[in-house]
């Protein structure tokens, strides 16, 4: 499948590559369902906030409804003017199906003013902005709000001033800490990327094309990031990818999970009480247990939100016009009062390996959990997954994890094209990485839900990572990976055993596919992932402060007293 830059690339061919053109290839590559109303456009409005600062916005008013429910979308990467953002597209299309769209630039980016520190004003900023619109002659005071990544962030913000006019929320690979402290590990990967691309996007020496591309190519990302990927110490990582130290990185890379500013960004406290959610992730997503925590909690809240689930990684874009369509029955039924659907239900997933979406009352949907336990032969790379425990005698399996020469990550969940299905082979060639396989299934197995690994471990560092990656092997013998997590080992965590060995459990993220018969379950266990989790040291304490380094000699038991097993939820029919 062609990716999103590659398709607009296609599309600029034969057009000057300037606004105009860019325009025209993001409309031609999203595909939004267009309604039946004109649009008239207001740009440049000014609202004020409570400290006197302005944030800027456009207006997008359906020609013939002068009143009427409204959706607000706030961005930190350009809600453009005539013709430059996705923003922009989003929210004339929304005008041409019967909405007042308010689509606004957050503090300190674009024309609004005031300074970005992300995640902190938003949720001021966005409950200013809610208690604005109803007061405009527009507006009916029936408000939803709409974005992905960032833009879904911006909606939980908004949700926790408590607005009673903000009445349907539709976030997209997102969820309401998108900030928050990471006990297994540095996000590396994701921060110095984010910080690569907006520092692209504000760029003026860059042409339209340039910036998309450096913005969407992850293997162009890579070639600028090398350099600081491998950097120690990492808290200042951030000069080489921007020029300049980036005070919020410095700051919260040089914090633990005591830091007040963890706790004024994390908006958890804000889901159960929120307006009801349309909830749209992908299987590749980097925020998708977080989204699926926050869908679990309105559930239990009583706020009847919706789940769709597809095959797609953050920068894909294949849930643009899926994500848009969700948005217009669910703001139809809470902002419009319209009738729901009663034959739909709740929860709609896709399948991989059947490749066919499926709905569910609930999440995860109903079924019984295959053991698949760990049996190796004290040579690594010729481990196998039986559904029989081990022998008591079964030997253990040693490797080495250096961290000058960092077991890399592969696909699965980035902020970059590259992310996703990736062939796993090249990472099991790799001497500090264990594999473990099932003999060719008879029967087709689907599995749908949380998947977790269960090892038992020792490191003979008082610190080590370990990582747990699901891959499917087809006949050809390629191995695409299908969910994956990691652990950090450190004193107090783990269950510590009479042997001095630890039992850990990896949350190896949520998936929903179909092994078919023929094909091979496959477990990769390494102690890295980098730069997605940055590297393990080896020394305890904060590493991002760090400049020293040790390998470590990592120790995986698999036998009667150390049954470890990879756990799947195998649904039922």
């Amino acid at each position: 499948m062609a990716t999103f830059v590659q398709r607009i690339e296609r599309l600029l061919l034969d057009n000057p590559i300037g606004e105009a053109a860019l325009q025209f290839a993001l409309a031609q590559t999203v595909r939004l369902p267009k309604g039946n109303f004109k649009v008239e456009a207001t740009y440049g409005l000014r609202i004020p906030m409570r400290d006197g600062v302005m944030l800027a916005a456009d207006h997008y008013a359906p020609v013939g409804v002068d009143v009427g429910p409204a959706v607000l979308i706030r961005t930190p990467y350009g809600r453009g003017g005539p013709g430059r953002s996705l923003a922009e597209i989003y929210a004339r299309t929304f005008a041409t199906h019967g909405y007042h769209v308010l689509n606004q630039d957050v503090r300190g980016r674009f024309d609004s003013e005031g300074q970005f520190v992300a995640f902190v004003h938003e949720k001021a900023d966005g409950a200013d902005t809610l208690e604005w619109m109803p007061r405009q002659p527009w507006c009916n005071g029936a408000i939803g709000m709409w974005g992905a990544s960032y833009l879904g962030y911006t909606q939980w913000a908004a949700a926790a001033s408590g607005s009673p006019h903000l009445k349907a929320l539709v976030p997209i690979i997102t969820h309401s800490h998108l900030m928050e402290y990471h006990d297994n590990g540095f996000p590396l990967d994701l921060l110095l990327r984010w910080m690569f691309q907006i520092a692209t996007m504000d760029d003026p020496t860059l042409g339209v094309w340039e910036r998309l591309q450096r913005i969407n190519s992850g293997a162009l990302q890579d070639r600028f990031l090398q350099e600081a990927f491998m950097h120690l110490p990492m808290q200042t990582a951030d000069e080489l990818v921007i020029g300049k130290p980036d005070l919020l990185y410095r700051e919260m890379s040089a914090a633990d999970s005591t830091h007040p500013v963890w706790r004024q960004v994390d908006l958890r406290a804000a889901v159960p009480v929120a307006p009801p959610a349309a909830f749209v992730g992908g299987w590749y997503d980097l925020f998708l247990d977080g989204l699926l925590d926050d869908y679990a909690v309105q559930v239990k809240a009583g706020r009847r939100p919706r789940l769709v689930v597809g095959p797609w990684h953050h920068m894909e874009y294949g849930y643009m016009s899926i994500a848009f369509t969700e948005a217009l029955h669910w703001y139809a039924v809470h902002l419009r009062g319209e009738p729901a659907n009663t034959d739909a239900k709740p929860v709609r997933l896709y399948v991989m390996g059947a490749n066919r979406w499926r709905e569910f009352e609930q999440w995860p949907p109903p079924g019984k959990p295959l053991r698949l336990y760990l049996h190796g032969s004290g040579v690594a790379k010729t481990g196998r997954l039986f559904v029989h425990a081990p022998p008591a005698d079964a030997p253990v399996d040693v490797y080495t994890y250096d961290p000058a020469d960092p077991t890399p990550n592969l696909g699965g969940p980035k902020l970059a094209n590259g992310a996703g299905v990736v062939d796993n082979r090249p990472l099991e060639r790799r001497k500090d990485v264990l594999v473990f396989s099932s003999i060719p299934l008879r029967e087709d197995v689907e599995f749908i839900g949380p998947v977790k690994l269960e090892l038992y471990v020792r490191s003979n560092l008082p610190t080590a990572d370990f990582f747990g990656r699901l891959c499917v092997v087809d006949h050809t013998g390629r191995s695409t990976n299908i969910c994956d997590g990691s652990f950090r080992l450190e004193p107090g965590r783990g269950e510590l055993q009479s042997d001095g060995s630890v039992r850990i459990t990896i949350a190896m993220s949520s998936t929903a596919c179909r092994v078919k018969a023929g094909q091979r379950i496959r477990l990769l266990v390494a102690s890295g992932a980098h730069p997605r989790f940055a590297r393990n040291l080896g020394f305890p304490g904060n590493q991002a402060l760090m400049t020293d380094m040790r390998a470590a000699q990592q120790t995986v038991f698999h036998d009667a007293a150390h049954p470890s097993a990879l756990m799947l939820p195998v649904v039922e029919g």
